[in-house]
């Protein structure tokens, strides 16, 4: 056994660098998993001003002084934090309250619609079967009224939460803007003055990530507002909430627009029915769709992420799972992080210069 793990160090760790980056893996993976609730306002702060740093970098290349891109970058944070805490979160809490009351209406016309599918079709529906799946839906129904009134109940620590990430993430995200190279540099004291193999990890993560994490927010800001303007046009019920969830579905790749779907076509038909409304609603949020997918994602997104589509979706599961919203989120991101560091990752064979590639 010793000989086998003699052998595995001697060919991924011999050198000195490949030995510190393995260290800084499991100390940011230990760090995430123990405090990682800590260290939250922190690590959004780094992602935000991370985002908003291209926007600071794009108008800095056109010539001006680098305090006016970090100045109008800021800026427009301020403005999108804002009105997405003051204004869009409050709404669709509101929507989310007024659609529990309504779930036992929706029920019992839904309640209606399956009664008619045993006599129907017998083959395939019983009546005992109608029964448990009613039977379901009112024991979901009734944990989904008994979290909202937990939630209500517990409002007075949420609020103080988001009061205290509300003045904290906007200081960070000023100071990480503004001495962003200051701080790199401090970090960089801490590494090998010569550090090849983490340039390269580097060189390979920076356009992926920043092209997919910039795109991705501006998808879910374009494909969220053409929704919501939709569903206000169409006179959909809980349009922002459903706006917010079709935005938000573009963080899933192949199966936040399927999750979606069904909620967004069951509210409409439990408003109108089979009426001329809901054909429009079916056929907008179909449009709405093909032009995200064949029009807008290959705008935003000009450099590829070239990761096969079961690792995207082994990515999203795992890392979901782990760390939640944000493993979703950032879930191609840290594929791709993984993928850069074992294709950089040098072996004895293979030299230090060497980069391996991995499709």
């Amino acid at each position: 056994m010793l000989d086998i793990f003699n052998k595995w160090y001697k060919r991924y760790l011999f050198e000195e660098e490949s030995v510190l980056l393995l260290v800084l893996l499991v100390v940011a993976v230990l760090l995430l998993m123990t405090i990682g609730n800590i260290l939250a306002p922190v690590l959004a702060s780094i992602v935000l001003a991370y985002l908003m740093q291209g926007l600071a970098g794009r108008l800095q290349a056109t010539g001006l002084p680098s305090w006016v891109g970090v100045t109008v970058a800021y800026i427009l944070f301020i403005g999108i934090f804002f009105g997405v805490t003051l204004g869009l979160l409050p709404l669709v809490w509101r929507q989310l309250v007024s659609l529990a009351t309504e779930m036992p209406r929706m029920l019992e016309q839904g309640k209606q619609l399956l009664a008619v599918l045993p006599a129907r079709y017998p083959e395939i529906f019983s009546q005992q079967q109608i029964n448990q799946m009613v039977g379901l839906a009112q024991a979901e129904m009734g944990g989904m009224g008994q979290k909202l009134v937990t939630r209500s109940l517990a409002t007075i620590p949420s609020i103080l939460t988001v009061l205290v990430y509300m003045i904290l993430i906007p200081i960070l995200v000023f100071f990480f803007l503004k001495d962003r190279q200051l701080i790199l540099s401090w970090l960089g004291t801490f590494l090998p003055t010569e550090r090849p193999l983490l340039r390269r990890i580097w060189t390979e993560m920076d356009t992926q990530v920043a092209n997919y994490a910039r795109g991705k927010v501006l998808e879910i800001l374009i494909v969220g507002s053409v929704s919501y303007l939709s569903f206000v046009l169409l006179g959909l019920n809980y349009a922002a909430l459903l706006a917010l969830s079709v935005g938000l579905s573009v963080i899933i790749p192949y199966l936040g627009a399927a999750l979606v779907t069904f909620p967004v076509l069951l509210v409409g038909y439990f408003q109108w029915g089979f009426a001329s409304e809901f054909y429009y609603l079916v056929l907008v949020y179909f449009v709405i769709q093909g032009l995200d997918g064949n029009v807008l994602v290959p705008l935003l997104f000009s450099e590829a992420v070239n990761l096969h589509p079961v690792a995207i979706i082994l990515a999203v599961l795992f890392f979901g799972g782990i760390w939640g919203v944000w493993g979703v989120f950032f879930a191609i991101p840290l594929a791709t992080l993984i993928k850069a560091v074992i294709n950089a990752w040098p072996t004895p064979m293979e030299g230090p210069g060497h980069t391996k590639t991995l499709e």
